[in-house]
């Protein structure tokens, strides 16, 4: 049956639709849900692992409704289950549906997204596979090769990604948002019912299509798996990598992803943009290069090292997707390919989100993936999978590992001693890249050597990681320090004389210490406990709650080999853990003072800085007490945030940006610091205004109110990386 002139605009804006929908409602529906269950990592990972497991159920339906029916009957069961998916709409969160407060919420949220998006999301997760093996029955003249479709479904996902956090989010509300995305899926409902239909009657086409003949076999599919597998971890890897060792970026999780939807965009297309052959040839070399950089630890020049690794990224992807590309199978087996690399994506991010942060104290899984990839997505030749072959690719490592030991631990300068130890196995390296079985052996072994250099600079005391990241204790002789990723979170002085006194944000000189200088507050509330430091403000008969999302950072300031400030604090000291806007709205009784500090890595916890969070804060806030937001931020000025948060809510605002103070012995351990603080009445604020350094706080009308409904982070984003 030869097919309409309209059927491949038709077929194509169809899958266009269903993958921007497919992103937009997964970004949609995570805000919705973040002020129920506060922003814990845990409550994202069980999030993506059901979108990731939903997902699969819909290639896994999409293979299994094409190899079992003919086309006119695909298309009536499929029909069925678009239109009943319609009936979840509109977009909400169920009405009588309130998280569990004693129990693991984990559970509440797999029902509550299967009843509120589970089957919407399960439609438009099948409609990419499906509707391409529709296509391909349809008599079209590039019928006999779909699969360029799957770049315009990657091209949908890329625009959904990129639009939401830039033009929907600062734009629209939350309310807006659902109902412009359900008349979206209706829509689409109505575009695969005609891509169907054009269908019907390609009887011909698909007894061709079935009838192809081809063999899958095993060994061809783990092949899928794997490729798929690689870039799905990297891109997770590269992004908490550069956030944690390098710069920690708002909205730097866009850019790996975009990378990675990009690179199926153009792997899968008719034309070569960019031939998959040069990235296979160059990246032995980037793999090398990004060998050393890992193995030296250099994190600066921080934005040609992020471009760097983003750059070497991109690469591998693209030769992973690219080597997926050729190894196409024929229409008939088409399903069956997107299920195979579907099973390769869930592991991939399973594998990062689930299983890393229990393995691995730091973030191996990144070099882990390196080394996988060298040895599936590079060149195999037989000699590199000899015994004889493969032991070769030891000796690199061998030899970094005999240089670190036998180098003389005080050789000066970092650079003499990098280029000694890695610079010859770096160059066997690439002598073995055209081997892949033996460079893997290669690249891993260098990267486990450096585990045993000797670390420049301040000595790691202890590494703890959770789902909420990396928590790390350093020393350089005078100071103990906390680190979250790059973001130092407490500091405190090895000095007997003066290790009582609080450091970093909270030095006594500074906007906090001025606070408790000027009254007493019998009972206060510190959300973020960080080191603390806080604690020491503490007096006799004084009530101090801290409330800290991650138990591990508890473990570690309560640990006195690395800080004292909770031991020796003279104040009752209670601890809650858990988000803290849901956590502060159960606490009994009220409290003179609430500090807010709970930055992780520089991200910003919007669902805490929403009129309904302050809300809560000011219905725990006793008469005449003041709230203090510690808005310190590398690449955002969040003053706009608190006082348009004051101006509505008619509360009174002071601000003090502390980064001006002499470089003498009396404040060493000071670091600069913005602080906000707000109360009922000016009154209340009366013995701080008499500090020259505090200016009173404004609201700024060119940014409106965050609410759990509305927020938006590009108004506040300066990257003049300070």
């Amino acid at each position: 049956m030869p097919a309409h002139r309209a059927t491949l605009p038709l077929f194509g804006i169809t899958i266009f639709l269903s993958a921007a929908l497919m992103f937009l409602l997964q970004l949609i529906f995570a805000r919705m849900v973040l002020p129920l269950l506060g922003g814990s990592p845990a409550v994202w990972n069980t999030a993506m692992v059901f979108y990731q497991a939903v997902l699969l159920a819909g290639y896994g339906y999409a293979h299994w409704l094409g190899s079992k029916f003919r086309g006119a009957t695909q298309f009536k069961i499929h029909s069925v289950v678009l239109l009943l998916a319609a009936l979840a709409l509109p977009l909400a969160i169920p009405r009588g549906w309130q998280p569990p407060t004693e129990i693991n919420p984990v559970p509440w949220l797999l029902g509550m997204l299967a009843y509120a998006i589970g089957a919407p999301f399960f439609a438009i997760s099948t409609t990419s596979p499906l509707l391409q093996r529709w296509f391909s029955m349809t008599g079209h003249r590039d019928a006999a090769d779909p699969y360029f479709l799957y770049a315009a479904g990657n091209v949908g996902s890329l625009l959904g990604l990129l639009g939401y956090p830039l033009l929907i989010e600062p734009r629209t509300t939350l309310h807006w948002q659902a109902q412009a995305w359900s008349i979206g899926f209706g829509v689409l409902v109505l575009l695969a019912i005609a891509c169907g239909w054009r269908t019907r009657g390609g009887e011909g086409d698909e007894r061709r299509v079935v009838g192809s003949g081809e063999v899958v076999g095993k060994g061809r599919r783990l092949k899928w798996v794997a490729l798929a597998m690689i870039p799905s971890s990297l891109m997770l890897s590269v992004t908490s990598y550069i956030s944690s060792e390098i710069a920690a970026v708002p909205l730097l999780w866009v850019i790996p992803l975009a990378l990675y939807l990009g690179s199926f965009v153009i792997v899968f297309a008719r034309r070569v943009l960019i031939p998959v052959r040069f990235c296979r040839r160059v990246l032995p070399f980037l793999l090398v290069a990004l060998v050393i950089v890992l193995a030296t630890g250099a994190t600066t020049p921080m934005v040609q090292l992020a471009a760097f690794h983003l750059l070497v990224f991109f690469c591998a992807a693209m030769t992973c997707h690219g080597e997926l590309a050729e190894d196409r199978p024929s229409p008939g087996k088409l399903t069956e390919f997107y299920l195979w690399m579907s099973v390769g994506g869930v592991l991939g991010g399973c594998f990062n989100a689930l299983l890393a942060p229990m393995l691995f104290r730091g973030l191996h899984e990144y070099p882990v993936m390196l080394v996988a990839l060298a040895a599936v997505a590079l060149p195999l030749g037989n000699a590199g999978r000899s015994i004889p072959g493969m032991a070769l690719g030891l000796v690199p490592g061998l030899i970094a590992l005999a240089v670190i030991f036998l180098l003389p631990r005080d050789l000066e300068g970092n650079q003499l001693r990098n280029l000694a130890t890695f610079g010859i196995p770096a160059f066997l390296c690439y002598l073995m890249s055209k081997r892949s079985c033996r460079f893997a052996l290669a690249i891993g072994g260098v990267l486990l050597a450096s585990r045993f250099a000797p670390e420049q600079g301040m000595k790691t005391l202890f590494t703890e990681r959770s789902f909420f990241g990396i928590h790390r204790v350093a020393s350089d002789g005078k100071f103990h320090y906390l680190f979250h990723g790059k973001t130092v979170h407490g500091i405190q002085s090895l000095d007997p004389v003066s290790k009582k006194i609080p450091l970093s944000y909270y030095h006594p000189g500074g906007p906090l210490g001025q606070i408790f200088a000027t009254r007493g507050f019998d009972r206060v509330a510190a959300v973020g406990l960080g080191a603390g430091a806080a604690a020491m403000y503490g007096k006799p008969g004084q009530d101090f709650t801290f409330y800290e999302i991650d138990p591990a950072v508890r473990r570690i300031a309560s640990d006195t080999r690395f800080f004292s400030y909770l031991s020796e604090s003279p104040a009752k000291l209670d601890f809650v853990t858990g988000d803290a806007r849901l956590k502060l709205a159960e606490a009994r009784g009220n409290y003179d003072l609430i500090i807010l500090d709970a930055y992780g890595s520089d991200s910003v916890p919007v669902h805490l800085l929403t009129r309904e969070a302050l809300v809560v804060y000011l219905g725990k806030l006793a008469p005449g007490g003041m709230i203090a937001f510690h808005i310190s931020n590398l690449h955002m000025d969040l003053r706009p945030v608190i006082g348009n948060l004051a101006a509505d809510q008619g509360l009174a605002g002071l601000f003090q940006e502390d980064a001006d103070f002499p470089d003498d012995p009396s404040n060493a351990g000071r670091a600069p610091s913005r602080w906000a603080l707000i109360a009922r009445d000016r009154a209340d604020l009366a013995s701080l205004e008499k500090v020259a350094l505090w200016e009173v706080l404004e609201a700024d009308p060119r940014t409106e109110v965050w609410t759990d409904g509305y927020s938006s982070i590009l108004p506040l984003l300066d990257f003049s990386w300070k």
